[in-house]
């Protein structure tokens, strides 16, 4: 079997002495995708956090590639090809669209003019500051940023969450390029759950800070009684995901 690109073993961790992930195992190989689902509060975000080296691992070990990096700080690991875009965005208000895109970027695959491909809206706000920008204009951007450090891996934070639908079309039609014919390796965290599963290749749902179902993404998406019993989705009631919430275009 084909080593890892990204493995937790076991991982134990969470804040100072507050457990929040117990006996966490996973694995991503080269150009994967995975969804990682579950009800708020389970520790979805944490295990982001743990990857990116953000809290205190109690036992068990992260592995990049087969190597250790457990102790590895945050910057050590985003060298590495970690990429992370977090649910707060956290754009540049002061720098304009294009500075935001350029400020952290790295050689590699992923420049000005593949990013702009990828998000048109991008290309036509360019000059734009970042405090002119909607919240889903700010969400492609914080994706788009993240691209430009040319990560090997991606980790997504509910990117869609509260964003209009239109936006989110546009979003997940970027995410399904990303995967499908780029080959990024993607963990996407998402409360939509029927979109999560179109986009990836495999899936694995979160209750009480650990993984309590695995599963190809097609076969969880046809497996109704799972979803419900962890999450509480009826297939279909997803189907138009942002409407449920206030939109930000």
């Amino acid at each position: 079997m084909a080593e890892a690109l990204l493995a937790l073993e076991a991982l134990r961790a969470g804040y100072g002495e507050a457990v929040v992930l117990d006996g966490v195992s996973l694995a991503v190989p080269e150009h994967g995708s995975l969804a990682v689902l579950g009800r708020n509060g389970v520790g979805k975000t944490t295990l982001f956090m743990s990857i990116m080296g953000c809290t205190q691992v109690m036992r068990g070990a992260i592995r990049w590639r087969g190597s250790d990096i457990t102790g590895l700080p945050s910057h050590r690991r985003a060298k590495l090809g970690l990429g992370w875009v977090a649910q707060e965005r956290e754009i540049f208000p002061s720098l304009s669209l294009e500075e935001n895109l350029t400020v952290a970027a790295r050689p590699g695959r992923w420049t000005l003019a593949a990013v702009y491909k990828l998000f048109p809206r991008l290309a036509e706000r360019r000059g734009n500051m970042g405090n002119q920008l909607s919240g889903g204009e700010q969400q492609m951007l914080a994706t788009a940023r993240a691209l430009m450090t040319n990560p090997a891996l991606l980790l997504l934070d509910e990117p869609m969450e509260g964003l209009a639908p239109i936006i989110v079309e546009e979003l997940a039609a970027a995410i399904k390029t990303m995967i499908a014919d780029e080959g990024m390796a993607v963990i996407l965290i998402e409360q939509h759950a029927e979109l999560a599963l179109s986009l990836t290749r495999d899936a694995a749902i979160m209750e009480h800070g650990a993984i309590v179902h695995r599963a190809p993404s097609a076969d969880l998406l046809r497996d109704a009684a799972t979803l419900d019993r962890y999450i509480g989705l009826r297939i279909g009631e997803t189907a138009k995901p942002a409407e449920a919430s206030a939109p930000s275009p």
